[in-house]
């Protein structure tokens, strides 16, 4: 009977609602989502006010959503969600490189490039050539492997949060590793930013008293047949964030050697007027199987 429901009776309503869900998974879900839910709205006693500001919060969010934005996946970052479903998913075998966050700024269209591109394409910040290597736990190189790489420039912006760029695409790429399990790259060094503070997800942390800050780090996206597909980041050490990172992404089996260069010959061969960094970075890819 649903003639009567109270506080104490809803729960157990929703629950006989959805008991004939067909697919068992999604029955698992919708069950310990409404269960938890409803213990939660019980919990903190919910107030209808508060309930229409978590619908106008939750609106607001999707609102906020765009191609180029995704408001969610900030929302998703920021309470832990993202890193929580990582770290129960993605549980690497002793060796294999850690994964972390994919983030609110991966796009679909990177260009391809070839060995040795220059990715920047004019993004502000200072030089930095990456050598990097994907291999096996025994330390087999993973050849023709598609490496997807995409950092924010030195004023902590992507691309996409550029207008004037309109659909360009600077400061990532696509890359295939050679035979050798190599890619060479030149990029520019990331700098610590702010993740978007104009929408609904820094209006939270403004109201929780919480920063907005990332640490530095390069996006590393590596897809091979035969081998887990890894998203991961390269963090640079003494980033005044590393212990706060507002989206809790990293891990310190991620924080990269960024190494400092005077200016002279750069591993490339052309001449660099300026200090430069270097980056060489091995990625271990645990097996498919």
């Amino acid at each position: 009977m649903m003639r009567n429901i109270d506080e104490r009776t809803i729960t157990d309503a929703v629950l006989q609602s959805i008991a004939s869900t067909p697919d068992a998974r999604l029955k698992q879900v919708m069950t310990s989502l409404v269960t938890h839910l409803h213990d939660f709205v019980r919990d903190v006693r919910l107030t209808e006010a508060e309930w229409q500001a978590a619908i106008a919060f939750l609106t607001a969010t999707g609102q906020k959503c765009s191609h180029t934005r995704q408001e969610f996946i900030l929302l998703s970052d920021t309470l832990g969600v993202s890193m929580l479903t990582i770290a129960l998913n993605h549980a690497k075998p002793a060796g294999a490189t850690e994964a972390t966050v994919f983030g609110p700024f991966h796009t679909a269209d990177a260009p391809h490039v070839e060995p040795g591109a220059d990715i920047a394409r004019g993004a502000p910040g200072r030089p930095m050539f990456v050598h990097a290597v994907v291999q096996g736990p025994d330390g087999e190189p993973v050849a023709n492997a598609e490496v997807e790489v995409w950092q924010a420039d030195d004023e902590g912006l992507y691309d996409v949060q550029r207008p004037e760029l309109g659909d360009t695409r600077r400061a990532r790429a696509v890359l295939r590793t050679d035979a050798r399990g190599a890619v060479r790259f030149r990029s520019i060094v990331p700098t610590a930013y702010p993740i978007p503070t104009d929408g609904p997800v820094g209006a939270m942390l403004a109201a929780t008293g919480r920063h907005p800050w990332r640490p530095a780090h390069l996006h590393f996206m590596i897809r091979a047949a035969g081998w887990q597909s890894l998203t991961t980041h390269l963090f640079r050490d003494g980033d005044a964030y590393l212990d706060s990172d507002v989206v809790f992404g990293v891990r310190s089996s991620l924080i990269g050697d960024y190494v400092e260069h005077a200016p002279g010959i750069a591993p490339d061969g052309s001449v660099v007027e300026t200090a430069f960094f270097t980056l060489e970075p091995v990625f271990v890819l645990a097996s498919a199987r």
